[in-house]
């Protein structure tokens, strides 16, 4: 990086303190602010812009491969929750119950949604009949509330924003195909968008969504080494339609259930944002996802003929498909300086009298802070360059850290001196007994984050016991 000049002073240093630094980013850079509910944020323009390019960018994708969005209530029968008794137990610690509505005591107490599939059940049971109403692929965007004790903003509140997709199939083959085809898309979109590299692979039977037959995630590693787990897709087989009775009329006129998927990705995907690319002067927003790409500062705008010639920059590069904002405002342009670094805009555009005088004007990147002297007759093509650059640039960057911690044990003792004294991921063969699992949560706080897809082989036993090995795993502390 050309200068590593930390120009925030009010932002700790992601060194001295990480959980602080990101604090600190959060709200400098206005991203949320925090309500007098405990667990929940208000998320603020900042924030929303995000989440409204992240939701964009994903609807397309999702509608692309066949999904329609819908809406679906807010509430769940306990009656209607209880029907799947693996789902209810694993989400019972968190839910939120109405009792009371209207100043009456409710005939039945109502769940607040902490997902939808019972909802998405009763609904698919009702117009499903025939091979030929299948597949249903359903999404919706909302947000859901479970009661977390522990917060922190965009990781883990009591109240996210999310989406959810439900599918329902005629066969298990095409549950599975669609389980790991909308798991693909979460992967694209990170790493072509949010220039996130991920680890694809599946989760543990002890980690896996409460009452799916498989769960297959997406992690990614945060700048401090943890695993933050960005998407996750479920296969449900026919578990759910038995508890709710969804079946079909096939092509034979034999009943048969059908075969459903869920999968979904929230707000925390805005937490690994910052994580995986911010500096210690604050935000670093990959330019495709940035709700500004460009900031055009000018510079003595009290003379004349600069303000001018700023807003017709303007009217260039947004006519070149680019978002781009003026600040006008009349701080001194080292502070707008500091204060785009920090709001994390991809690039700025700056221009005064002698630029104008010269014709020309300097383009700063954010993510290295590279200066480049640009011809105003070339301005929107070499700004266009800048940004697709700087978001190669991330990725790779992003890639390299990845790939750089992550490490091999065949040992125990070599695996918990790993997890204690190497940040990242530590891949080790596992004999897929749960009791090793939970020893190695014990011993060292790590958890089995995935199965990869891609399995390697590096041993012939189990890391912990010693026993024939069945899978590689990737281990590490996590969000």
């Amino acid at each position: 990086m050309a200068d590593k000049k930390k120009l925030v002073e009010a932002i700790t240093s992601r060194e001295e303190d990480f959980a602080q630094w990101y604090t600190d980013v959060v709200v400098k850079a206005e991203l949320v602010a925090y309500s007098t509910i405990k667990g929940c944020t208000i998320l603020k323009p900042a924030g929303y812009a995000i989440w409204e390019n992240i939701m964009h960018e994903l609807d397309a994708r999702f509608k692309a491969t066949g999904v329609e969005n819908v809406a679906m209530p807010m509430f769940i029968p306990e009656s209607l929750l209880q029907k799947e008794k693996d789902h209810v137990e694993g989400f019972a610690p968190e839910v939120a119950w109405v009792t009371m509505g209207g100043g009456e005591v409710l005939p039945e107490r109502l769940c607040v949604r902490p997902t939808s599939e019972t909802l998405f059940c009763e609904l698919y049971k009702n117009i499903i009949e025939s091979y030929r109403d299948l597949p249903k692929c359903y999404n919706q965007w909302c947000s859901v509330v479970r009661w977390e004790k522990t917060t922190r903003p965009f990781l883990r509140t009591t109240e996210f924003w999310w989406q959810e997709g439900h599918t329902a199939h005629a066969t298990e083959e095409e549950a599975e195909a669609r389980t790991v085809q909308m798991l693909n898309v979460y992967a694209d979109f990170c790493e072509e968008i949010l220039a996130i590299p991920v680890i694809k692979g599946q989760k543990t039977d002890k980690e896996k969504f409460a009452g799916a037959n498989s769960t297959y995630t997406i992690e990614a590693m945060m700048h401090d080494g943890k695993a933050l787990q960005s998407g996750t897709s479920h296969n449900f087989g026919d578990g759910f339609a038995q508890a709710f009775g969804i079946q079909f009329s096939d092509k034979e006129n034999k009943l048969q259930y059908v075969h459903q998927t869920s999968w979904g990705m929230s707000t925390r995907i805005i937490g690994a944002l910052i994580m995986v690319h911010g500096d210690d002067s604050g935000l670093v927003l990959p330019p495709r996802i940035a709700p500004t790409q460009v900031m055009i500062i000018p510079i003595a705008q009290h003379k004349e003929g600069v303000l001018e010639k700023a807003s017709e920059l303007k009217e260039q590069l947004a006519a070149a498909g680019l978002r781009v904002k003026v600040d006008e405002t009349d701080k001194n342009p080292g502070w707008k300086f500091s204060e785009q670094e920090m709001r994390g805009i991809p690039l700025r555009v700056e221009i005064g009298p002698k630029d104008i005088e010269a014709g020309q004007a300097v383009i700063v990147r954010r993510d290295n802070r590279e200066k480049q002297v640009v011809a105003l007759d070339q301005l929107a093509e070499a700004v266009k360059a800048a940004l697709e650059q700087e978001q190669a640039d991330m990725l790779e960057r992003a890639r390299e850290f990845l790939y750089s911690h992550i490490y091999e044990a065949k040992t125990y003792e070599a695996f918990c001196d790993l997890i204690a004294n190497k940040p990242g991921f530590v891949k080790a063969e596992w004999c897929g007994d749960q009791a090793c699992e939970l020893k190695i949560k014990e011993d060292t706080t790590a958890t089995s984050r995935c199965m990869p897809f891609v399995q390697e082989h590096i041993g012939e036993t189990c890391v912990c016991c010693g026993k024939p090995a069945k899978k590689l795993v990737y281990w590490g502390k996590a969000y």
